[in-house]
Protein backbone atom coordinates (compact mmCIF):
# COMPACT_ATOMS: atom_id res chain seq x y z
CA UNK A 1 0.00 0.00 0.00
CA UNK A 2 2.97 2.32 0.84
CA UNK A 3 4.27 1.87 -2.69
CA UNK A 4 1.57 2.58 -3.95
CA UNK A 5 1.29 5.65 -2.31
CA UNK A 6 4.73 6.95 -3.26
CA UNK A 7 4.61 5.67 -6.52
CA UNK A 8 1.35 7.90 -7.12
CA UNK A 9 2.64 11.12 -5.44
CA UNK A 10 5.61 10.99 -7.64
CA UNK A 11 3.23 10.98 -10.86
CA UNK A 12 1.21 13.78 -9.48
CA UNK A 13 4.19 15.61 -8.83
CA UNK A 14 5.51 14.74 -12.19
CA UNK A 15 2.23 16.03 -13.44
CA UNK A 16 2.47 19.23 -12.16
CA UNK A 17 5.64 20.32 -12.91
CA UNK A 18 6.96 21.70 -9.50
CA UNK A 19 8.27 24.84 -9.21
CA UNK A 20 10.57 23.86 -12.42
CA UNK A 21 10.23 26.17 -15.76
CA UNK A 22 11.40 24.89 -18.52
CA UNK A 23 11.12 25.71 -22.28
CA UNK A 24 11.74 28.82 -24.28
CA UNK A 25 8.74 30.94 -23.68
CA UNK A 26 8.48 29.98 -20.21
CA UNK A 27 12.10 30.52 -19.42
CA UNK A 28 11.85 33.82 -21.20
CA UNK A 29 8.76 34.60 -19.09
CA UNK A 30 10.80 34.12 -15.74
CA UNK A 31 13.47 35.85 -17.46
CA UNK A 32 11.82 39.34 -18.39
CA UNK A 33 11.88 39.68 -13.96
CA UNK A 34 8.29 40.94 -14.40
CA UNK A 35 6.01 41.76 -11.16
CA UNK A 36 3.59 39.21 -12.29
CA UNK A 37 5.90 36.33 -13.14
CA UNK A 38 6.18 33.42 -10.65
CA UNK A 39 7.09 29.72 -12.06
CA UNK A 40 3.41 28.66 -11.82
CA UNK A 41 2.41 31.21 -14.13
CA UNK A 42 5.47 31.02 -16.78
CA UNK A 43 5.04 27.07 -16.38
CA UNK A 44 1.47 27.60 -17.68
CA UNK A 45 2.30 30.17 -20.43
CA UNK A 46 5.00 27.24 -21.76
CA UNK A 47 2.03 24.38 -21.69
CA UNK A 48 -0.28 26.86 -23.84
CA UNK A 49 3.49 27.71 -25.86
CA UNK A 50 3.64 23.65 -26.32
CA UNK A 51 -0.25 23.23 -27.60
CA UNK A 52 -0.16 26.33 -30.06
CA UNK A 53 3.60 26.82 -31.47
CA UNK A 54 5.96 24.94 -32.73
CA UNK A 55 9.73 24.83 -31.48
CA UNK A 56 10.72 27.46 -33.98
CA UNK A 57 7.77 29.88 -33.39
CA UNK A 58 8.42 29.36 -29.07
CA UNK A 59 11.84 30.71 -29.68
CA UNK A 60 10.47 33.29 -31.72
CA UNK A 61 8.21 34.23 -29.29
CA UNK A 62 10.35 34.41 -26.28
CA UNK A 63 12.00 37.01 -27.88
CA UNK A 64 9.18 39.01 -27.36
CA UNK A 65 9.54 38.93 -23.76
CA UNK A 66 13.07 40.54 -23.78
CA UNK A 67 11.78 43.41 -26.54
CA UNK A 68 8.18 43.65 -26.83
CA UNK A 69 9.29 46.19 -29.64
CA UNK A 70 9.77 43.49 -31.50
CA UNK A 71 6.31 41.81 -31.32
CA UNK A 72 5.10 44.94 -32.56
CA UNK A 73 7.63 45.40 -35.56
CA UNK A 74 6.08 41.61 -36.82
CA UNK A 75 2.48 42.27 -36.00
CA UNK A 76 2.78 45.34 -38.39
CA UNK A 77 4.60 43.80 -40.88
CA UNK A 78 3.68 42.92 -44.38
CA UNK A 79 5.90 39.71 -44.82
CA UNK A 80 3.05 37.00 -45.59
CA UNK A 81 5.36 34.77 -43.00
CA UNK A 82 5.49 37.11 -40.33
CA UNK A 83 2.01 37.82 -41.03
CA UNK A 84 1.01 33.45 -40.39
CA UNK A 85 3.42 33.76 -37.39
CA UNK A 86 1.11 36.42 -36.11
CA UNK A 87 -1.92 34.45 -36.34
CA UNK A 88 -0.45 31.68 -34.70
CA UNK A 89 1.31 33.79 -32.24
CA UNK A 90 -2.44 35.25 -31.10
CA UNK A 91 -3.86 31.80 -30.92
CA UNK A 92 -1.36 31.42 -28.26
CA UNK A 93 -2.03 34.48 -26.54
CA UNK A 94 -5.64 33.61 -26.13
CA UNK A 95 -4.85 30.21 -25.33
CA UNK A 96 -2.11 31.36 -22.76
CA UNK A 97 -4.75 34.21 -21.37
CA UNK A 98 -7.59 31.40 -21.02
CA UNK A 99 -5.57 28.85 -19.08
CA UNK A 100 -3.14 30.73 -17.39
CA UNK A 101 -5.29 34.43 -16.52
Amino acid sequence: MRKVFIISTLVLLAACGGNRVSGDVGKACMAADRKAASPRLCSCVQQAANQTLNSGDQRRAAKFFEDPHQAQETRQSDNSSDERFWKRYKQFSATAKRMCG
